[in-house]
């Protein structure tokens, strides 16, 4: 870290530590009334991850999280963000369904213990598991009929936990959610037109239908926040979505409109209609006959639905142009029809070094032209709500080599730099809540890609050990929070 990095500083204020999510970390998914979720029967089918794992154990955090919260108190966090699972609180998830108790007891019993540690809870509702007893009764976030079954659940957690909680995610990046569920058919449900992979979907009507019903479910539940917790809660409620960053490759006309046309097709998407009432201009026009239409009341619901923007950043890429027709049927090109994305600029140099997944890069200063750009669009205060990065080969390096990871140290040091100097520029970044923990069950990946600032011998009863960044990153913070 140079000397100009140890002056920085960051407001006393100001939320640091790490996110974990209920499919990727708490396991026991058949245990204590808990019904299974979209991810429970999607990552045991074949091929569906990398190595063949599924959620069944995943990091065993329902049993071992009195450890993890021991583990977040010798990192010196002040903040953990976490998310429930829908099918532990509401087994079958809908709006007359039962609740059940022992779901409720178990998260009380984790939150007061992060109390007691001085640990602040900024709480997700949902991050991707939805019970799967929606899914075999409706087709989930296909039918509008999600909304009223999303807010009750809402509401019962409001009711269940807003005494421990003031910092409410409803949703956890619904451009994704929508994009790999729907439209690529990588994460569940699974469904894509691409027949060799689902044998139901549409690729190109779906993802934006399943995304106007997210933004109605995170609208409804705001509603309710607001009407009736938060004037006795004091709490503040937003949406979280995953915003990379669209550097045009050039100052071109064609490749400025072109970043511009990326930025609102990949997370405009979901935060133009929280803050104006409807999606991008830009987006209307491209993807005309796909994109429902909000009703005046949809709209009005919709409209200025967050207190705050959460903010989920990996990397940076350059934008450019197409100037070859896109291939049809091909999901990336339905999304951005017009659009590349390239790792190279103008003269041929990379963007940054590359780390163990293709879609991180360093690329600091993309980072903080994005907050600058977010604040000036939107003026919301910004909640950065995952940031992180797998070193290079880092599930092949041999342990205890692998708790030596310098790549995870570089990322996360320059990052946090970026948030403490937008800061500074007058850009309100209320947290660095960083991916993650642990290491953990990442998805399409499976146990294939490590995130975690803390090792899990997935062979040895998921044993934690601390790596190297998570004392690089308790000293940056300590030396830096006023």
């Amino acid at each position: 870290m140079s000397a100009s990095s140890a002056a920085l500083r960051f407001p006393k204020d100001f939320h640091w530590g790490y996110a974990t999510a209920s499919a990727q970390v708490e396991g026991s998914i058949d245990q204590d009334g808990r019904a299974p979720s979209i991810w429970d029967t999607f990552s045991r089918l074949p091929n569906k991850t990398l190595d063949g794992t599924d959620t069944t154990v995943t990091t065993d955090t329902y049993v071992q999280w009195r450890g993890d919260i021991e583990l977040m108190k010798s990192y010196g966090v002040n903040s953990h963000r976490l998310s429930l699972s829908w099918s532990r609180i509401i087994p079958l998830g809908g709006k007359d369904d039962p609740v059940n108790q022992a779901g409720i007891d178990w998260y009380r019993e984790y939150l007061k213990a992060l109390v007691d540690a001085g640990i602040v809870s900024h709480l997700t509702l949902f991050h991707w598991d939805l019970p799967q007893a929606l899914e075999d009764r409706y087709k989930g976030f296909l039918s509008r009929d999600i909304v009223a079954d999303f807010e009750r659940y809402a509401r019962v957690c409001f009711e269940s936990f807003g005494d421990l909680v003031r910092d409410w995610f409803t949703i956890n990046e619904p451009n994704v959610f929508s994009m790999m569920g729907y439209l690529f058919g990588s994460h569940a449900p699974g469904r894509t037109s691409n027949r060799e992979k689902s044998a139901e979907g549409d690729s190109q009507r779906e993802p934006f239908l399943v995304g106007h019903n997210l933004l109605l479910c995170h609208a409804s539940a705001v509603k309710s926040y607001r009407e009736e917790f938060k004037q006795k809660q004091g709490g503040q409620i937003g949406l979280v979505v995953n915003m990379l960053w669209g550097e045009p490759l050039d100052d071109s006309a064609e490749n400025l409109t072109a970043a511009d046309e990326f930025m609102a097709q990949s997370s405009g998407w979901f935060i133009e209609p929280v803050v104006f009432g409807d999606y991008p201009p830009s987006s209307r026009k491209i993807f005309e006959g796909h994109l429902p239409k909000f009703s005046a009341e949809d709209s009005a619901l919709v409209k200025g639905s967050c207190d705050f923007l959460g903010i989920n950043h990996y990397s940076t890429f350059y934008i450019k142009r197409r100037t070859t027709p896109a291939e049809p049927g091909v999901p990336w090109t339905i999304l951005h029809p017009a659009v590349e994305l390239g790792i190279h600029d103008k003269h041929g140099n990379e963007i940054g070094p590359v780390g163990g997944v293709n879609f991180v890069r360093i690329v600091p200063w993309g980072f903080g032209k994005l907050l600058d750009w977010t604040w000036k669009k939107y003026q919301l205060p910004i909640y950065i709500t995952e940031n992180g990065a797998v070193c290079p080969n880092e599930n092949d390096i041999p342990f205890p080599d692998v708790l030596d990871d310098h790549f995870r140290i570089e990322y996360l040091t320059k990052y946090a730099d970026q948030v403490a100097m937008a800061i500074q520029r007058g850009v309100p970044v209320k947290s660095h809540l960083m991916w993650a923990l642990t290491d953990n069950f990442e998805w399409q990946e499976g146990h294939t890609a490590r995130f975690g600032v803390t090792y899990i011998d997935y062979e040895d009863d998921c044993k934690r050990y601390p790596k190297k960044s998570a004392a690089v990153m308790k000293e940056y913070y300590r030396s830096r929070i006023e």
